[in-house]
C-alpha cells in the first residue's frame, strides 16, 4: 500500500513498525516522527466471523468514515504534552484514493506507558511515590488545558499516557471528543459509571463523556498508581449469598475496594499510607459520585516519606506500620502452618532484581544501597537503579542491560559489552545457566566458545523472546505480521511454525516460564475496553498443546501473568489464596490442585523459583523458602 504524507509518496511496506494499538499500527517515518496507520476492516486482527470480530470490523469502518471529517478539524492551541496529529496521511491510489488513512505525530523516545506506574515490579526500580505525584501534577495541567480548548479526552486510561521522567504525554488523540465528534470507546476499569446504562450489570457507556468523567478517570489512575489497586479491585465476598454479584458489576453498585466485604489484594499497598484529604476524595468520588476538577492542593501538599524501619512509603505524620500504637506484623524467620514450613533466607535488606535456580543453588542479584550485589556478596556494579534496566543470571555471570546496551559481568569483572536491539525500552537478551542469547540488527544470536553465533532472523524492535534451559520461545507482532518461533539457545536454527492464537487489541505485557520440555507463554491485552489475559503451552518442536483465557484481575490463577514457575508438565502459580497447580489435559489448561497452607506466605505479585530444597517465593524485597510436606 502506498500513502501520501505532505505530498510525498511512501510505500508502507518499506517502513519500520515500532508499535501497535487496538485500532492502528505505528511506523517510523523519521528520527522524531511516527505514522499512525488506522486498521482497515480487513486487517488480520479483525479476521473471523464471530459476532465480536464483525463488531470490530464495523468499528474500523465507522472510524475511517468519521476521521475524514474529524481529523482536518482537530483543534489548535492544545497543551504541548498532548501528542496531536502533525500531518494527515492519505491513500495514494486504488479504491479510496485521497481518503485519510492515518496521521504523523511526534515520537516520544524513552517513554513508558502510564500503566507502568501501577506495576509493582516496575515501581521498585527507582520510581517513588514522589515521582508519581509529580507526574500527575504534570498530567493535571494537560487535562486542564485540554478542557479549556473545548476537548474531552473520553476514553482516559493507563494505555493512552506515556511517562518520561516526571512528565506525562497524552496519546491516542484521534479518539478525543470535541465539537460534534463524540468518543464512543471506553475502558471498563476507568469509565465513569454515572455515564453507563444503569440497567446493565457491567459498565456500558450510554451517555456522552464530559469534563467530569475525565476527572473521574484521573482519580482512578492516581489511586491505581499509588496503591497498585484501582477503586474496584480486590474480590467481593459478601456473607449473604444473595448479595454476590459478578465482578464487573461492582462499579454499577459502587462496591469499592474500601468495602469491608471486599478482600483487599495482597500486592496492593494499604490505603492507610494516604493523607486524609486524598483518602476522603477517593471515597467521595468512587462511592458517593462526587465529580468536579481534581483538587490541586491535594497534589501540591502531599509529602511522601520512607520509613527507615520497614521501607514503606507514606504521606502521613508517621509510618502507619511502625508508629506507636500501630498494628504492625512481626515476621518470624521460621514459620510453620499445617504442611508448610516457611524460612526467610533474604530479609528486607534491598531489592531483588533477578533470581534463578542454577548449579544446584539459588542465585540472585539484589540492589542494596548503591550496589548491585550477587548472592555470595560479590558487588557486580555500583550506581543508580533505573526503571528501564533489565537483569539476567547465567551461573556466576550477571547480565545488566539498558536501552541498546547489555553488559556481561563474571563475578565483579566486566567481560563483554554488547549492542542489542530493544523493544521499546526493553533490551533484548536472555540467559540460562550455560549461555545467553541476544538480538542484534534483526538477528538472534547466542554465545559460543570463541564468538557469537547466529540462530536466525527476527524482526528488529518488535521481537520478544525468552530462553529456557533446553529451548527458547519468542514472537514478533508488527503491522499485519504475527509470528511465533522456538529455538535451541546453543545452536543455529529457528522454527517459526508456532501457531499463535488470535492476538487482537492492544498488547500490554507478557511473560514466559520454562520446564525442560514445555514453555508456558502468557500475555495481557486490551480488547474492546476489557483487559484479557491468555496462556498457551508450547512444546520444543513448536506445537501448541493448550490454550486458556481469563479476565485480568479476576482472582483466578490467570488473573495475573506473573508469579508462576513451570515444573515438568505443571505450572505453579502464586495467588492471594495460596499456591495452585495448573495442568494441561487434552488441550484444556485448568487448576488441578491447591496448597491452601501456603496462603500466609504468598501473593499474586510474587516470583516463584523451584529448587531441590523446596519452592522459593520472592517478593521485591524478600526471599522465603517454602517446604511442603
Amino acid at each position: 500500500m502506498d500513502i501520501l504524507i505532505g505530498g510525498k509518496r511512501i510505500r508502507v511496506g518499506s517502513l519500520k513498525p515500532v508499535g501497535k494499538g487496538g485500532e492502528a499500527d505505528i511506523f517510523e517515518v523519521g528520527s522524531d516522527k511516527v505514522l499512525k496507520l488506522f486498521k482497515t476492516p480487513d486487517h488480520p486482527d479483525y479476521a473471523g466471523d464471530t459476532p465480536e470480530q464483525k463488531h470490530e470490523q464495523k468499528g474500523a469502518r465507522d472510524r475511517l468514515i468519521e476521521h475524514q471529517r474529524k481529523l482536518p478539524m482537530f483543534p489548535k492551541g492544545i497543551p504541548a504534552k498532548v501528542i496531536a496529529p502533525l500531518e494527515l496521511a492519505t491513500l495514494a491510489s486504488g479504491p479510496g484514493a485521497g481518503s485519510i488513512c492515518g496521521y504523523t505525530m511526534k515520537f516520544v523516545t524513552g517513554a513508558e506507558l502510564l500503566i507502568k506506574l501501577s506495576q509493582r515490579d516496575s515501581r521498585l526500580k527507582g520510581i517513588t511515590n514522589r515521582t508519581v505525584v509529580g507526574a500527575f501534577k504534570d498530567l493535571r495541567n494537560s487535562v486542564t488545558g485540554l478542557h479549556k480548548a473545548g476537548i474531552v479526552i473520553g476514553d482516559f486510561n493507563d494505555l493512552n499516557g506515556l511517562v518520561k521522567g516526571g512528565e506525562v504525554y497524552i496519546i491516542d488523540t484521534d479518539s478525543f471528543q470535541f465539537g460534534s465528534f463524540y468518543c464512543r470507546v471506553f475502558t471498563q476499569k476507568f469509565v465513569d459509571p454515572t455515564l453507563c446504562d444503569p440497567k446493565k450489570d457491567t459498565p456500558l457507556l450510554s451517555k456522552p463523556y464530559n469534563q467530569n468523567s475525565d476527572w473521574y478517570s484521573f482519580a482512578a489512575l492516581l489511586m491505581q498508581s499509588l496503591l497498585f489497586v484501582g477503586p474496584y479491585g480486590g474480590v467481593y465476598q459478601p456473607k449473604a449469598a444473595r448479595q454476590r454479584i459478578n465482578h464487573d458489576a461492582r462499579p454499577m453498585q459502587r462496591i469499592t475496594v474500601f468495602n469491608p466485604e471486599v478482600r483487599y489484594p495482597k500486592p496492593a499497598v494499604h490505603w492507610n499510607v494516604l493523607p486524609d484529604d486524598l483518602l476522603q476524595t477517593f471515597h467521595e468520588v468512587f462511592e458517593k459520585d462526587r465529580r468536579g476538577i481534581f483538587p490541586e492542593p491535594i497534589l501540591e501538599n502531599m509529602e511522601w516519606k520512607v520509613c527507615p524501619t520497614c521501607s514503606l512509603e507514606y504521606a502521613r505524620f508517621a509510618c502507619p506500620v511502625c508508629a506507636p500504637g500501630a498494628v504492625g506484623i512481626k515476621k518470624e524467620t521460621i514459620t510453620v502452618k499445617g504442611t508448610v514450613k516457611a524460612t526467610i533466607i533474604y530479609p528486607n535488606r534491598g531489592i531483588i532484581l533477578a533470581a534463578a535456580y542454577q548449579g544446584g543453588k539459588l542465585r540472585y542479584l539484589a540492589y542494596e544501597g548503591n550496589e548491585f550485589r550477587r548472592e555470595d556478596g560479590t558487588v557486580v556494579l555500583r550506581g543508580v537503579l533505573e526503571p528501564t534496566m533489565r537483569f539476567r543470571i547465567s551461573g556466576t555471570r550477571t547480565l545488566i542491560g539498558k536501552g541498546n546496551t547489555c553488559i556481561v559481568f563474571d563475578g565483579a569483572s566486566e567481560k563483554e559489552r554488547l549492542t542489542v536491539d530493544a523493544n521499546g525500552s526493553i533490551p533484548l537478551f536472555d540467559a540460562n545457566e550455560r549461555t545467553f542469547c541476544f538480538a542484534q540488527g534483526g538477528q538472534l544470536n547466542h554465545e559460543a566458545q570463541f564468538a557469537h553465533e547466529y540462530i536466525g532472523d527476527v524482526f528488529p524492535g518488535q521481537t520478544l523472546f525468552w530462553t529456557g534451559s533446553t529451548f527458547g520461545f519468542g514472537f514478533y507482532w508488527a503491522g499485519r505480521l504475527r509470528v511465533g518461533f522456538v529455538f535451541d539457545p546453543s545452536k543455529r536454527g529457528l522454527n517459526d511454525s508456532v501457531k499463535l492464537p488470535a492476538m487482537r487489541g492492544q498488547f500490554i505485557d507478557s511473560s514466559c516460564y520454562f520446564s525442560k520440555d514445555r514453555a508456558w507463554f502468557l500475555w495481557s491485552s486490551q480488547e474492546n475496553g476489557r483487559r484479557v489475559n491468555q496462556c498457551i503451552v508450547i512444546r520444543p518442536n513448536g506445537l501448541v498443546e493448550g490454550h486458556a483465557q481469563a479476565e485480568a484481575d479476576d482472582g483466578s490463577w490467570l488473573g495475573t501473568i506473573r508469579g508462576k514457575c513451570a515444573v515438568g508438565n505443571m505450572l505453579l502459580c502464586a495467588t492471594d489464596e495460596g499456591i495452585v497447580q495448573i495442568k494441561n489435559e487434552n488441550g484444556t489448561i485448568a487448576e488441578s490442585k491447591k496448597f491452601p497452607d501456603t496462603e500466609p506466605f504468598v501473593s499474586s505479585d510474587m516470583s516463584l523459583v523451584v529448587g531441590n530444597e523446596g519452592l522459593y517465593a520472592i517478593t521485591g524485597r524478600e526471599i522465603t523458602l517454602l517446604k511442603i510436606s
